[in-house]
């Protein structure tokens, strides 16, 4: 009896001895979720479409340790009980001239990738399929990315990591979140935002740009930069990348964007690297990257900037990552898409979608554009959508942003907006004035009446163009300090241009926005306005554009336009042939666009 009793308790000892190893051997092991010991955190909108699916796709080329790193790291997170496929693409190693290909060499290659091939072949991976794609040729980093992915559905995602990245075992449950906030819940959702990096936000691609300047409170914001240190890539926006990289790679165009680092590397490079043609594509179409802000330097994905094509020695991790013990406040809170805030590639604030409706949202976009109590309006129409952008690079040339664009509600106008420029939809501002629905005048030169009467009650002097223009300096929009000080309003004899001083609200009023809706629709809203004040006895001084400071582009002058040193405008009349305007302008070094007509640079001034 006392041999039994000795026996039961080193028996239940050595049992929970060995327990206690197994179960510490499972928390160690890398192929082991950790969600069922931890609590699930949630977010506002947790599930997105029951559709939803997402890969990740990790790169490798010949760093085992790098890769066993990033392997550790991703199957150590939190994927609950989600089904989540990991797609590994190993790039063969390069083939050397055939003078320089000994067997020592290829003998020592073959056996790296083995080392590579065995280790993945004998990772395993819990949480859905894997599969190894195992390349016969060295691509290159381009084709790593850019052949790992075609959608099948507008429900599937990817999340692309190289070897070097390592992430926080909360990065699952983070875009899991983001995903179903941003890209399935119709209030949150734009066309505009093509994924979402996990990377801590360090660069500013546009020379001469803002630093990266975001207060701790900004917890998300949106960037144009795309991310290669975790980057989530929504379906739509990748499948209109790759078809729009085809054509372009095809008919042998090269992603030069002036003014961007990225193109710098580029020339240098080549097609080594695949961001500068990403970044050609997010410029002309105006898309925008969510990026994460958290505190000490930290973020959901970490690159540790191992010697490969991008460094050629080690540089280290890049950030702090977040871990389960973060103390970070929030870390799950995504704010409302209308509460975030848009920069662009010089990390310059955009406001996008300032789009005037009716008379209440006129002020506070007027507001919100305004510089230095002044104010350009500026006509648009859809015959004019290419002069219209070449105008938009000549403002952003000349640091131009006191400007709003007016014109009917079409899609160029709205994609303006979308943008980031402030627009007056004509059409349904219009459709809101009862009052004038009798009026035979055009409803454009009503609106933009009410839009003068509002900028002038502002104390906002104001310019009124057409688009049939292009502003050669800077000071033209500044000039009216030169105008006598005691002359409210000023109209050019030839290109209708007015201009009208904060002064004369009192005459610009309500009583002659009614006399302007009753005239007769003669001419340009510069002319038509001079006319009116003039009747009316208000000191009014026409100005000769021509004579002081314009060149004028038409079908006369074949021996070419000259610019003087003086010469503020090139202008011409609105039944000039738009072939011959653009012809004009590229001789004048003023077309600065490229063939698919998006400004050739982006220019950046500092804030």
């Amino acid at each position: 009896m006392s041999q039994k009793r000795r026996f039961y308790p080193l028996f239940i000892i050595l049992l929970l001895s060995l327990s206690a190893l197994f179960i510490l051997s499972l928390y160690h092991s890398p192929s082991l979720s950790l969600s069922s010991s931890l609590p699930i955190t949630h977010f506002q909108n947790p599930n997105p479409n029951p559709k939803f699916s997402l890969t990740i796709k990790l790169l490798t080329f010949d760093r085992l340790p790098s890769l066993s790193r990033c392997l550790r790291s991703l199957s150590a997170a939190h994927y609950d009980t989600d089904k989540v496929k990991i797609h590994i693409y190993i790039d063969h190693f390069k083939a050397l001239d055939q003078k320089e290909q000994d067997n020592e060499y290829l003998d020592r290659k073959l056996n790296e990738t083995r080392k590579i091939l065995d280790f993945v072949d004998g990772f395993e991976w819990r949480f859905g399929e894997k599969v190894m794609h195992y390349r016969t040729g060295n691509v290159g980093l381009q084709a790593q990315w850019l052949e790992a992915w075609w959608p099948a559905s507008d429900h599937e995602f990817v999340f692309v990591v190289e070897d070097d990245i390592e992430v926080s075992p909360l990065f699952y449950r983070y875009i899991k979140g983001l995903i179903g906030y941003y890209y399935y819940n119709a209030s949150n959702y734009s066309p505009s935002v093509y994924g979402a990096s996990l990377q801590r936000p360090r660069f500013v691609p546009g020379k001469h740009g803002n630093k990266i300047n975001v207060n701790k409170e900004t917890k998300v914001f949106l960037y144009q930069l795309v991310g290669t240190w975790g980057q989530l890539l929504f379906p739509k926006p990748w499948k209109e990348f790759r078809l729009w990289y085809d054509t372009r790679k095809t008919k042998g165009m090269k992603p030069i964007l002036d003014g961007m680092v990225t193109t710098g590397w580029y020339k240098k490079m080549g097609d080594r690297i695949w961001t500068p043609w990403f970044i050609k594509f997010i410029h002309e179409r105006g898309y925008f990257n969510i990026y994460t802000n958290f505190l000490n330097e930290s973020a959901l994905s970490v690159s540790h900037r191992d010697t490969g094509v991008n460094y050629g020695k080690p540089a280290g991790p890049d950030s702090n990552l977040i871990q389960e013990s973060s103390r970070e406040n929030d870390l799950f809170k995504l704010e409302p898409l209308r509460n975030l805030k848009w920069y662009d590639f010089c990390f310059r604030e955009l406001v996008p979608d300032r789009i005037v409706t009716n008379f209440n949202e006129l002020g506070p976009v007027l507001r919100s554009v305004q510089k230095r109590n002044g104010l350009v309006v500026v006509s648009v129409d859809q015959k004019s959508k290419a002069l219209t952008r070449n105008l938009l690079c000549h403002f952003e040339r000349l640091v131009v942003r006191n400007y709003v664009f007016v014109g009917p509600g079409f899609d160029f106008l709205l994609d303006l907006a979308r943008r980031g420029h402030a627009v007056v939809n004509v059409d349904a501002f219009f459709d809101t004035l009862k009052e004038y629905k009798s009026s035979k005048l055009r409803k454009e030169n009503i609106v933009k009446a009410l839009v003068v009467k509002t900028a002038l009650e502002m104390k906002y002097d104001t310019w009124v163009l057409d688009h049939n223009m292009v502003p050669v300096k800077a000071d033209f929009f500044v000039d009216s300090v030169k105008f006598d000080s005691t002359v409210d309003f000023y109209v050019g004899k030839r290109l209708g241009l007015l201009f009208a001083r904060s002064l004369g609200s009192g005459i610009w009023n309500d009583r002659f926005v009614n006399e302007i809706a009753q005239s007769a629709d003669g001419g340009g809203f510069g002319f038509m306005a001079g006319k009116l004040l003039e009747r009316k006895g208000v000191k009014l001084q026409r100005f000769d554009e021509g004579l002081e400071f314009s060149v004028k582009i038409d079908a006369g002058n074949d021996n070419g336009v000259l610019l003087k040193n003086d010469t503020k405008v090139v202008f011409w009349s609105s039944d000039t042939d738009s072939g011959l305007i653009q012809n004009k302008l590229e001789s004048l070094g003023l077309w600065i666009m490229d063939g698919e007509s998006n400004c050739k640079a982006v220019i950046c001034h500092l804030s």
